[in-house]
């Protein structure tokens, strides 16, 4: 009796499917990207050239101890407060009238003992070894608020209540933007020149200290 042929599997059509699969999963798959914190260094300057000095008053101090607590300008604040404390800092437009520094677009106190304008206010944040992660990005995202709460106003004073700061920049950073990008972008860094983003992270103390 004659054995019946075992059927062979067709092993370059099973090749075919496996690589048409693949470039399906290849096409349909997104991946999602990790956001950070944007941050633009300074350029590297000449270690012989001293940095310029820094009025006190322009300095806004942010310190984060290891329990997590706030102290802002050596004073305890929560947290629920910082950001309203930042927009007062930097919009406080302190340089007298008529005086190179004068601020014509500040809406704050103009305190002569606060920040003379926005292009001389730094934030100067100083977080404990032991701060949480998650007090670190909360304390970034009070004082990045309040830079875009600035900025949003501003956009709307100059180019009407539909140009929002932020929601510009996110749009055009999507690919979503509906109008000409080139002359949003150049609208964007104008704002960001009336209130430029200075936050200076100091490294973080050790113990002891």
């Amino acid at each position: 009796m004659a054995r019946r042929a075992t059927p062979e599997v067709n092993a370059g059509s099973m090749a075919d499917i496996a690589f048409l699969l693949l470039i399906f999963f290849l096409v349909t798959t997104t991946i999602e990207k990790d956001k950070g914190i944007a941050r633009q260094l300074p350029p590297k300057q000449d270690e012989n050239i001293p940095p310029p000095p820094l009025k006190e008053k322009n300095i806004f101090i942010v310190n984060v101890n290891q329990n997590d607590q706030l102290l802002v300008e050596e004073e305890l604040m929560e947290l629920k407060d910082l950001q309203d404390a930042a927009i007062a800092f930097l919009d406080n437009g302190g340089a007298p009238s008529g005086s190179p520094e004068y601020c014509s677009y500040c809406q704050g106190r103009r305190d002569p003992s606060s920040s003379d304008n926005p292009n001389k206010a730094v934030i100067s944040v100083q977080n404990d070894r032991l701060t949480s992660y998650q007090m670190y990005i909360a304390v970034q995202n009070e004082l990045v608020g309040a830079y875009n709460f600035l900025r949003n106003r501003e956009s709307r004073r100059l180019f009407g209540p539909d140009f929002v700061y932020t929601d510009v920049k996110n749009a055009i950073n999507e690919g979503k933007y509906q109008g000409n990008v080139e002359a949003a972008e150049e609208k964007l860094k104008q704002i960001q020149e009336l209130f430029p983003l200075k936050l200076s992270e100091a490294e973080p103390k050790k113990r002891g200290e």
